[in-house]
């Protein structure tokens, strides 16, 4: 089937993917648009798991600052081309990460940055409540684990659901950072954030 010029750019405009992606992705869908989003989205699903290791040096610096006026977040979130850093998409993801920082207030992007100074700290202190707890010492273990994983869920942005629950069905930060890597082809980093409460000392 013959794809126009007209289509294949309006599909670049709306996914950011290569203008020949594209029209290979219309041609493959019988130039069916959703369709041919789908074909593109599976298609980056490969490709960002290819471009993981690419560095991300492009990106947007977004903020957020609650109607209170006492909480605000930065965050910045890279990718690898000013085109993709300049769409709606990978925008609205920005500004929702902030958002999102500002109500779960974690305290790490990932678990690779969590000290392990702070999981020792945190794990003498689940052993101690969990020795308090009376059982045994295979089943004490087992519980100091879970717990610690349930901690790095509370602590670590990654591995938190999305505030927004309605919006984002319950995924995690990390399951939608993968989607818009897929979406986009492109590898897709939370760099870092910073959250500000004029209430903590």
């Amino acid at each position: 089937m013959a794809v126009s010029a007209r289509d294949v750019k309006a599909l670049r405009n709306r996914t950011g993917a290569g203008m020949m992606d594209c029209k290979a992705a219309l041609e493959e869908a019988d130039g069916d648009v959703d369709r041919a989003i789908e074909v593109l989205r599976v298609k980056g699903q490969a490709q960002a798991a290819k471009r993981g290791e690419r560095a991300a040096s492009e990106g947007v610096v977004s903020s957020y600052v609650h109607a209170t006026g006492k909480i605000g977040v930065i965050v910045e979130v890279d990718c690898e081309t000013d085109f993709v850093a300049r769409t709606d998409e990978f925008r609205s993801f920005a500004r929702d990460v902030a958002l999102h920082v500002a109500a779960a207030a974690p305290l790490y992007v990932s678990e690779e940055d969590v000290p392990e100074e702070a999981r020792e700290v945190e794990r003498r202190v689940l052993k101690e409540q969990a020795a308090s707890d009376g059982k045994p010492e295979h089943v004490q273990e087992k519980m100091v684990e879970g717990r610690l994983r349930k901690w790095l869920e509370d602590v670590v942005l990654l591995k938190q659901a999305h505030v927004n629950s309605d919006k984002h069905e319950g995924k995690t930060i990390e399951q939608l950072r993968a989607e818009i890597a897929a979406s986009t082809g492109e590898n897709v980093v939370i760099r870092r954030f910073s959250r500000f409460d004029v209430d903590e000392e």
